[in-house]
């Protein structure tokens, strides 16, 4: 699919500050505050919200993110006026903060319809609230400054939006430097106050640091990041406590494999138990695979549901509270099949929910049983580069 991701440092410098050629001052100041940052002052982000930052761009988020690459396909047919419904119901309840792309079928179209919905028969302060998150995941062609406004206007204009809450940039072969370019172009769309924060997504730690070096002010890194997958508390909360910088995660119900419903299962007799039958399922036992086996996996369900029963809660609820109190994680992503189910209730105990340190140590203790994936696949993003 890509290239192969260049082999991790074997330890993390603090970044020095180089200035990308013809980068404005602003950009450099920016670098040289993220840089040289406090060491992260509140390891564990409590409440509703969490506020990702890069010298003046600011952007408060939901710390549960409503997910929407269910919206793709293979999950379900989305009917568009059920969908929309259900959006209002989640930002009614609190859940505000939507993640989609520009590849997820219908999702920035969803979003628009949606936020005209919001603006015309709800409060101005639900408005203030509610935030549309967005990925851009060009193809390695030559990033020119009108290429990148063309389809950051697809976006804008497919949301309704005049200004992006925060786009998320992805790219496919770190051998091709054009990422840079189209950040720096990025980052000019955003002076314009046509993106308010810039942001990225499935990059790794040694890319990230070159592009804070070259003075993107970017706020945060989506990245995959479960019980399962602790490469993200690695070399990347290593750079991120140096520079302030968040982490959104993804995966972290692991497609719902995290859940009641698969533990005691077996999966590997047809029908005998529940079918893998979303692409979500598909890619994240391949995950369980890699870490462990199904075994293994069994023993951390087991021990999840220990938790969760201690607490009256279910093990998705654990799981996810079990990622939002790692070192810089600002939110984390639970995927909604608009109009299909909906688990509004449980998502929102996420946040009533307090897990002690008998909790915590429990379910780490079988986490480091399987094996480092960081070793086994790479740095965080490295799974999409490789061949």
């Amino acid at each position: 699919m890509a290239a192969h991701a260049t082999a991790a440092h074997s330890r993390l410098l603090l970044p020095r500050v180089i200035s990308a050629p013809g980068a404005s001052s602003n950009r450099r100041a920016s670098a040289i505050r993220c840089v040289s940052a406090a060491p992260e002052e509140d390891q564990k982000t409590s409440g509703r919200v969490a506020t990702v930052k890069n010298s003046g761009d600011s952007l408060m988020i939901c710390r549960v993110l409503n997910g929407m690459w269910q919206t793709s396909g293979g999950w379900g047919r989305i009917d568009r006026d059920d969908a929309v419904e259900a959006m209002l119901r989640y930002a009614d309840a609190g859940l505000s903060t939507f993640d989609m792309a520009d590849h997820y079928g219908p999702a920035e179209d969803l979003y628009g319809i949606f936020i005209n919905r919001v603006r015309r028969e709800r409060p101005p302060e639900m408005l203030e609230e509610v935030r549309g998150l967005t990925k851009w995941v060009p193809p390695p062609v030559k990033m020119t400054s009108n290429y990148v406004r063309e389809n950051i206007n697809v976006s804008r204009k497919r949301m309704d939006v005049s200004c992006l809450d925060m786009l998320q940039f992805h790219w496919w072969d770190y051998s091709n430097p054009g990422y840079l370019d189209a950040l720096k172009h990025i980052t000019d769309l955003k002076e314009e106050g046509k993106i308010k924060t810039v942001a990225l997504t499935n990059f790794d730690t040694e890319r990230l640091h070159i592009i804070l070096e070259n003075g993107i002010p970017v706020v945060s890194n989506q990245v995959q990041h479960s019980v399962v997958d602790m490469r993200p508390q690695q070399r990347m909360a290593e750079l991120c406590q140096l520079t302030g910088l968040k982490l959104i995660t993804y995966g972290t119900v692991m497609g719902g494999l995290l859940s009641e419903k698969f533990l005691d299962a077996n999966v590997s007799i047809p029908f005998a138990g529940p079918p893998l039958n979303t692409p979500s399922l598909q890619k994240y036992k391949r995950m369980v695979d890699a870490w462990g086996g199904w075994s293994l996996f069994q023993v951390l369900l087991q021990t999840m549901k220990k938790v969760a029963s201690k607490h009256g809660v279910s093990i998705p609820t654990v799981a996810v509270k079990y990622v939002l109190n790692q070192p810089s994680v600002a939110g984390s992503m639970v995927g909604v099949r608009l109009g299909l189910s909906e688990h509004i209730k449980d998502t929102n105990t996420i946040f009533s929910l307090e897990l002690d340190d008998e909790d915590m140590n429990s379910i780490t203790e079988v986490s480091k049983q399987g094996r480092d994936l960081l070793k086994v696949i790479g740095d965080c993003g490295d799974e999409y580069r490789r061949i």
